[in-house]
C-alpha cells in the first residue's frame, strides 16, 4: 500500500476529514460421504463484470468451490489506489472461511494509481459525492444476488482506508447488508439518520492514525448512538493509519508517512472481523 509523499500530506488530510486461523462457520461445509471429514477448502477466483450505470467494475470473486449449499457474501473494497493484490487477498481468505467474496472494482475499468496524485483524483469524485460510494457497492450486492450459491439474505461489506470509508457511506445510506467493517477507514461527517440503516458496524481503529485522529473516531461513535446503530469499536495501541497492510511500512518509509504496519493490530482485527462476521451473518 502506498500513500502521498509529505508534500501533499496537508491536502490528503483535508480530503480524508472531508470524508478518506480458525475459521468461522458462516456456510454449509462439504463432507466426504464416506469418511464424513471436512473438505479442504478449493478457492476458485474468477474475474467478473459488474456494471454501475455506464461504469464497468472489473471485479473479482473468490469462493470455496468445495463447499454445498447457499452462504454470506461479502463485498470488499480496496485502498484508494484502486483493486490491487491486497484486497484480493482479503477476499480470498474471506472465502477460506466459507464465505464469498467479492474484491471490487470501485473505479472500474480497472484503474490502479499509479502516484499520490493520480490516487486523490480518483478517489475526489467519492469523497465530494458519498452517494457514489453507495451506487458501486449497492451495483456489487445486486451482482452477487445473481450467484447460485450466495444466500441473498446473508450480505455484508468491509473496506480498508478509501474502503473503510466506502463501507461506513453506503451503510449510513441504508445498504441492504446486515453489517459493515471499517479497517483504519475514515468517518462519514455527516450526520447518520434514523432508523436509514438496520444492520450492525465494526470499527476497527488505529489509536495513532494521525490521518483519523481519535476526537474523530469519538464524534463518530456518538454519531452511531444518536441515530441508534448497534455497533462494535475496537482501538489497536501503537496501530497508525494502514496498520493491517504488510506493506505500510516500506511504503511510509518511501513516501515519507506516518504509516507502519502493525502486526499485532493486523492479527487482532482480522479475529475482531471473523467474530463479527460469524455473528451477523450467523
Amino acid at each position: 500500500m502506498r500513500f502521498a509523499p509529505r508534500a501533499v500530506l496537508p491536502f490528503l488530510s483535508c480530503l480524508l476529514l472531508a470524508s478518506c486461523s480458525d475459521a468461522t462457520n458462516p456456510s454449509t461445509t462439504a463432507n466426504n460421504a464416506d469418511t464424513g471429514a471436512t473438505a479442504a477448502p478449493v478457492i476458485r477466483e474468477e474475474a467478473v463484470t459488474i456494471t454501475d450505470g455506464a461504469t464497468t467494475l472489473s471485479s473479482f470473486v473468490y469462493s470455496d468451490s468445495a463447499s454445498a449449499g447457499r452462504r454470506p457474501a461479502i463485498v470488499v473494497v480496496p485502498e484508494w489506489w484502486g483493486l490491487t493484490d491486497y484486497a484480493k487477498m482479503r477476499a480470498k481468505e474471506l472465502a477460506k472461511l466459507g464465505y464469498t467474496a467479492v474484491a471490487l472494482d470501485m473505479y472500474g475499468n480497472g484503474k490502479i494509481a499509479a502516484d499520490p496524485k493520480e490516487a486523490m483524483a480518483l478517489a475526489g469524485p467519492f469523497y465530494g459525492n458519498p452517494a457514489l460510494f453507495a451506487s458501486r457497492i449497492n451495483s456489487a450486492l445486486s451482482y452477487l444476488r445473481t450467484r447460485p450459491e450466495v444466500d441473498s439474505t446473508r450480505l455484508g461489506a468491509m473496506g480498508y482506508c478509501f474502503g473503510g470509508s466506502a463501507a461506513l457511506n453506503a451503510a449510513r445510506m441504508g445498504a441492504p447488508v446486515k453489517g459493515v467493517v471499517s479497517f483504519h477507514g475514515d468517518f462519514p461527517d455527516a450526520a447518520w439518520p434514523k432508523g436509514a440503516f438496520n444492520g450492525q458496524v465494526l470499527i476497527c481503529h488505529g489509536a495513532a492514525d494521525s490521518f483519523v485522529p481519535m476526537n474523530k473516531y469519538e464524534l463518530f461513535r456518538r454519531r452511531l448512538d444518536s441515530a441508534g446503530v448497534v455497533h462494535t469499536d475496537k482501538v489497536y495501541p501503537d496501530a497508525t493509519h494502514a496498520f493491517s497492510n504488510p506493506e505500510a511500512t516500506a511504503t511510509g518509509e518511501k513516501f515519507q508517512m506516518p504509516i507502519r504496519y502493525n502486526g499485532a493490530a493486523d492479527t487482532a482485527s482480522w479475529n475482531d472481523m471473523k467474530a463479527f462476521w460469524s455473528s451477523v451473518l450467523k
